[in-house]
């Protein structure tokens, strides 16, 4: 069986720590450069001005965002892969040395002391593969998108359009908090904690991929559509850019319910991945 040091995934986090707050992926970037040709005046102004804001971060290697978020970091482990080392304390001394690196914000503090703020530890979320290799996504979360999040238990009796209400009323009363345009997953099905797990995995798929159920593809777009005839806009000023896309994702569930979760991102849909 393949044998990886704790030291590699430190070192490979510390690295994606940076990538990740400095750096806007080339998928999300494009997206947000497509949606200027749509606005006019104020709205375009400010999408341009978002593009202007990430060519100047990854040049001088600043972070996108004061807030460079509570990161989460997703684990898919072979099964076939043995780790030289303590896993989790290998993942948090990489953030802890990368966001050190990069002078980034610390913003974690205990929920109720609120003292203490520091970089560690991260969410870990971790899947087991049939491989012998081990890749890491990071994912650093703003909280003023993670704060417009939300979710919901629906009847099993809930239709799509229940649900799309539901979608638009939550980005209605809360997006303009979120700095728009936004990224938007939803996580529809299991449990509780599962429906909001999957939301946040919809995030992590790449913003140019058509989902591969061709009724939620459809669902993406209407859901999308809707979002966008609010008019709330880049920032929250108003334009037809509300949101950039929506994703879902879906998982089998009780005969009594049906959960949905809504985990929204800001327009800087930040990420990095590396395998190992």
């Amino acid at each position: 069986m393949r044998q990886i040091k704790a030291k590699e995934i430190e070192d490979t986090v510390a690295q994606l720590c940076l990538e990740a707050n400095r750096n806007l992926p080339k998928d999300v970037l494009a997206t947000i450069k497509e949606s200027i040709d749509k606005e006019r005046g104020r709205p375009k102004r400010i999408l341009q001005k978002i593009i202007e804001n990430c060519s100047l971060a990854e040049r001088e290697k600043l972070p996108l965002c004061q807030d460079t978020g509570l990161p989460i970091v997703f684990v898919d482990i072979g099964k076939n892969l043995i780790i030289k080392g303590d896993l989790e304390k290998a993942i948090n001394r990489g953030i802890k040395e990368g966001y050190q690196k990069g002078y980034f914000r610390n913003s974690i503090v205990d929920p109720f002391l609120r003292k203490n703020p520091q970089s560690i530890p991260a969410v870990i979320h971790l899947n087991i593969s049939a491989s012998d290799k081990m890749k890491i996504t990071l994912m650093p979360k703003g909280f003023g998108s993670e704060n417009a999040s939300a979710t919901h238990m629906f009847e099993p009796t809930a239709t799509i359009e229940e649900i799309g209400d539901w979608v638009v009323k939550i980005v209605k009363e809360k997006g303009a908090d979120a700095c728009p345009p936004l990224f938007i997953g939803i996580g529809i099905g299991g449990s509780l904690d599962k429906a909001v797990l999957l939301s946040k995995q919809a995030l992590l798929r790449p913003v140019d991929k058509v989902n591969s159920r061709l009724d939620l593809a459809k669902l993406e777009q209407e859901f999308l559509r809707r979002i966008n005839k609010l008019g709330i806009g880049p920032l929250g000023l108003g334009g037809k850019t509300t949101a950039l896309r929506v994703r879902i994702l879906v998982h089998p569930t009780h005969i009594a319910g049906l959960p949905v979760a809504l985990n929204i991102s800001c327009w800087a849909l930040r990420r990095a991945s590396k395998r190992i």
